[in-house]
């Protein structure tokens, strides 16, 4: 096992009540295409196709540059897993490290860049690890699922050394826009990030003058990355083929609330965020 694995892998003595699940990093071909099998039934069932996820990105071409982060549900103490049965895939999110992009300009080799134009961040994007892919089961929508990728998140890039993250979040647009609406209001109150790090839309979403939903449906990923400290780099892209507002989310790790690194990594002050507490640096896989 190596030290990326081990880390991720770890007991978490902060939230130790994980309720039958458990993260992990796929090591295995077998794994990977269990991430695979499940991002497509989730992205099937809430229509944004089969062969590529919401940003465009072509799975294969991606998959096999990425490390894969699984939630595997494995019973609970009222209906453990008895022996020999197998473990099931709930919840996945690929992570892109800069050591597998090559691309010149950097931004260039994102799936993000087909959406957004990145040169506002492209100075950030060698210390940057691009999320995509991420989802949760429908049946297991509760919040452990999506607490525990972030927090493994957390802990890849506390390890590698990476300080940000940045990924697309999709909002459906078949209301006519009106959520989308809802959710961009919110973003520029609390979440908007400075001017300096927007990132213009190459297909803009027209809802300035769109009808607001009563109270915005945020993807469900979403809300624990905002708590963390996460900002929206700009107003929503519209994604024609899946009919979807994409928001351009960053994540600066040294900038996060520290309640939440300390849940998630339990850092207590002495260590700084984005480097690595002892152990291989990037490339360690």
């Amino acid at each position: 096992m190596t030290a990326t694995e081990w880390l991720i892998d770890a007991p978490d003595s902060h939230r130790p009540d994980t309720r039958g699940y458990r993260l992990s990093l796929a090591t295995s071909a077998d794994e990977v295409r269990a991430a695979r099998v499940l991002r497509d039934g989730v992205f099937a069932d809430e229509n944004y196709g089969t062969t590529t996820d919401p940003a465009g990105n072509d799975r294969d071409d991606v998959d096999d540059r990425c490390d894969h982060l699984i939630v595997w549900y494995c019973g609970n103490v009222r209906s453990p897993v008895r022996v020999g049965e197998r473990k099931t895939a709930v919840a996945t999110i690929r992570l892109l490290p800069p050591h597998r992009n090559d691309a010149a300009p950097r931004g260039a080799g994102l799936g993000a860049n087909r959406i957004f134009g990145l040169m506002p961040l492209e100075s950030l994007l060698d210390s940057t690890v691009e999320v995509g892919g991420a989802c949760v089961h429908a049946d297991h929508r509760t919040g452990t699922a999506a607490s525990l990728l972030w927090g493994g998140v957390a802990r890849y890039l506390h390890l590698t050394g990476y300080r940000y993250a940045i990924g697309c979040a999709p909002v459906d647009l078949r209301d006519g826009g009106s959520n989308a609406a809802a959710f961009w209001d919110l973003v520029r109150q609390r979440h908007l990030a400075p001017a300096e790090r927007r990132c213009r839309a190459r297909i803009p979403v027209p809802i300035g003058g769109v009808q607001r939903a009563d109270a915005p449906v945020v993807p469900p990923m979403l809300p624990g990355c905002l708590r963390w400290g996460a900002t929206i780099c700009g107003p929503p892209a519209a994604n024609e083929m899946y009919c979807t507002a994409e928001f351009l989310v960053l994540l600066d790790l040294q900038g996060a609330d520290r309640r939440y690194l300390r849940r998630f990594l339990g850092v207590g002050g002495r260590d700084e965020p984005g480097s690595p507490r002892g152990g291989p640096r990037r490339g360690v896989r």
